[in-house]
């Protein structure tokens, strides 16, 4: 028998007649709305066995998805699979809502998720069960300025429910260059404050939490002990030592990133969850640089974009982190010149004697980061 393609109100007609009305769509796409009464199997599981859906040949089938492709490919399907009774819908879910026919709608909390979210659902490797995986996770950062501005704009937009800002800065006009969180009206305003307003109007979904405090070993734990991955956005060698430790000690992932005129680099240190495995910071610089070889921005200047690339693949990095999907760059340091548009990366090794994450060696306490980084 040929398939007959029929209107939403024709399928309607049918369905109450006795047919069975089918939606072949992923499970993502009927949650944010479906035809009322539509059984909800997915085209490649229809396809794959359509007898344990509809355990005769005889029965009147109607098939829709969100246009009428898929349903008509699903048609096909069921036809050579011996069906008989085949029917699919024109303009599939969009026509049926379009002309008021009635409709199964999730509450408002799911729709906005279903909404949202829709882009990641559709990737197979994230798919329903990561984003949930994002929305339970927290993510640490220290800095609310040119590394942590796309870094969080973008952990925001991708869902990941609650974002620790640690920052004791407020917003100057000098920032507004580089730190994208901050608009005109936030200057004078707590940097951590003026975040979270941006955050909130772009995702509401997201917990924002403010630690308007300046990192030290009397608090750094609080900031990160419950955290899932932290970043570190800082502008200082003091307060990169004492995350990298204190990522050690309670063993937290650590993404890593550093901006320098032209310059920067990306990182994830993981020493503290793979001892003897992966380096930590201190793998790489076991002593801070002299200041006059790594001046800070406000001495040496940063191009303005340059803080949005390094951020970005940092966000990149916390999210890999999170849903446990492709290679992160733990035990690798990508350095990006912004002047010749290249990327190239060195490949890192823990340090056996590393005073801090050496494979059996117990922590050795926080110390007076200040005076370290000063050669005292």
């Amino acid at each position: 028998m040929t398939i007959e393609f029929l209107t939403p109100a024709q399928a309607l007609e049918r369905v109450r007649s006795g047919a069975v009305l089918i939606d072949v769509r992923e499970a993502h796409e009927r949650a944010a709305g479906h035809a009322q009464g539509a059984l909800g199997v997915a085209r490649s599981q229809l396809e794959a066995d359509p007898f344990a859906t509809v355990p005769s040949a005889d029965t009147a089938v109607v098939l829709i998805c969100q246009m009428g492709g898929r349903s008509t490919q699903a048609a096909r399907a069921l036809e050579a699979a011996g069906f008989r009774n085949l029917a699919s819908v024109e303009g599939g879910t969009t026509r049926w809502q379009a002309e008021g026919l009635p409709m199964t709608v999730p509450d408002q909390d799911q729709a906005d998720f279903y909404d949202r979210y829709s882009r990641h659902l559709r990737l197979p490797e994230v798919g329903e069960a990561g984003q949930r995986r994002l929305e339970a996770a927290r993510v640490a950062m220290v800095g609310a300025g040119g590394l942590g501005s796309p870094a969080a704009f973008y952990l925001a937009a991708a869902g990941v429910g609650t974002l620790v800002l640690a920052d004791d800065d407020v917003v100057d006009r000098s920032n507004l260059q580089r730190q994208i969180l901050h608009t005109q009206a936030s200057v004078g305003r707590p940097k951590t404050d003026s975040a979270r307003t941006t955050l909130n109007a772009l995702n509401p979904r997201v917990r924002v939490e403010p630690f308007a405090e300046r990192i030290h070993a009397g608090n750094v734990e609080r900031l990160i002990a419950d955290a899932d991955v932290v970043i570190d956005g800082a502008d200082n060698f003091p307060a990169r030592y004492l995350l990298n430790d204190a990522c050690v000690k309670l063993g937290k992932p650590l993404v890593y990133g550093a901006v320098h005129r032209f310059e920067g680099q990306v990182g994830v240190f993981d020493a503290g969850r793979h001892r003897g495995q992966a380096p930590c910071y201190r793998c790489l610089f076991p002593e801070p640089p002299p200041p006059e070889a790594a001046p800070n921005c406000a001495e040496a200047g940063v191009l303005g974009v340059l803080p949005g690339v390094i951020g970005l693949l940092q966000a990149t990095e916390a999210l890999k982190l999170i849903l446990g999907i492709g290679e992160p760059l733990r035990g690798r340091l990508l350095h990006f010149d912004a002047l010749g548009m290249r990327f190239r990366e060195t490949r890192l090794r823990p340090d056996p004697d590393c005073p801090v994450c050496a494979a059996g060696r117990e922590f050795p306490g926080y110390i007076d980061y200040a005076r370290f980084c000063a050669g005292g």
